[in-house]
């Protein structure tokens, strides 16, 4: 909090994204006017004042300045060659107790690497672990690690189940989050040797309620409410997730438009068509979490519009505010050692 009890706002990568600043900077101005979350926008300042001019926010809305940034195709080792780039100073700015969390829909390599020098895991975790919100009903599951590690050890995957369920409790209000393994088979001992021995890992965790191995076509069915992968399988079936609704929606249109029957009968679903589209829209959820440092860090997707980028500060305003850090330090803490060390 500031002096007088005011929130500390959001430190938001205004040069990251494919959108970046227009829309990065119009999604700061919805969140501040519309979501009441304070935003300091983190980027070039006569760039931003010009695009913060053109809402009318250039009082609303300050600037930090940070004259580099990453490119969207840059990887994980631009974050050493630039370390004043904009998402580079707005990790610095949480640190520092000047911002309470981090936003950026840059590069993804990008902003894990430079989470991970800039904010450092939290003591005890062995690896951060990017947490995304699938679409499920009757209430949203998580999914973690979509790409922060890619080849995790069993041990890591423990750690992940945890970061897993803190997130469900405190982001989306799960009070007991069932786990699942993702996997090749329902069986204990489908799966490769990592998957194998983080199964009986997790299996014999306390303070984990889990309910065995989980299969791709389980994802979006609702069975869990935490779905732990290591890295590389995670971001595959994150990928697959999203172009197979992609597709879905393209061919539905295509569809609905080949006769004047199929219109009217769009027309006629149209509001139970919208609420669908939104549910299933990247954008509505705000983005995918870094879990597992000493600051709350929203990575938005790349191509994020204003609603992407609002959605996105609120979500990491919420999280920071509930404590999500804390929480995840004391179920690291409470794990038995042997799930920490390796």
């Amino acid at each position: 909090m500031q002096p007088g009890g005011r929130a500390l706002p959001v430190a938001l990568d205004a040069m990251g994204g494919d959108n970046a600043p227009a829309e990065i900077v119009a999604g700061a101005v919805q969140a501040v006017r519309e979501r009441g979350v304070p935003v300091v926008l983190v980027g070039q300042p006569r760039v931003l004042q010009q695009a913060l001019a053109a809402h009318d926010a250039g009082a609303e809305i300050p600037i930090v300045r940070a004259e580099e940034a990453l490119a969207m195709d840059e990887g994980a080792l631009a974050s050493l060659r630039r370390p004043k780039s904009s998402i580079a100073v707005a990790c610095h700015l949480v640190r520092r107790g000047d911002a309470a969390a981090v936003v950026s829909a840059g590069s993804t390599a990008g902003a894990v690497t430079t989470g991970r020098l800039r904010l450092r895991a939290q003591q005890g975790v062995l690896r951060p672990a990017i947490a995304v919100t699938l679409p499920t009903r009757p209430r949203p599951t998580v999914l973690l690690d979509a790409g922060a590690t890619a080849d995790a050890k069993p041990e890591m995957l423990v750690q992940f189940a945890h970061l897993g369920i803190a997130y469900a409790e405190v982001g989306l209000g799960i009070a007991q989050p069932r786990v699942g393994l993702l996997t090749i088979g329902s069986e204990a001992e489908k799966g490769n040797k990592v998957a194998k021995r983080a199964h009986e890992l997790i299996a014999a965790a306390p303070g984990i309620d889990f309910a065995g191995n989980v299969e791709g076509h389980d994802l979006l069915t609702g069975k869990v409410d935490v779905v732990v992968s290591d890295g590389f399988t995670g971001n595959v079936a994150l990928k697959t997730l999203e172009g197979t609704v992609r597709y879905t929606f393209g061919q539905f249109r295509e569809a609905i438009g080949e006769s004047p029957l199929a219109r009217l009968g769009g027309l006629l679903q149209r509001g139970r068509l919208r609420e669908l589209a939104d549910r299933l829209d990247p954008e509505a959820y705000g983005g995918a979490v870094l879990l597992g440092l000493t600051g709350t860090l929203v990575i938005a997707h790349g191509s994020s519009h204003a609603r992407g980028i609002a959605a996105a500060c609120d979500l990491a305003a919420r999280l920071s505010a509930q404590g999500i850090v804390a929480r995840i330090g004391d179920r690291i803490a409470a794990a038995p050692k042997s799930h920490r060390l390796w």
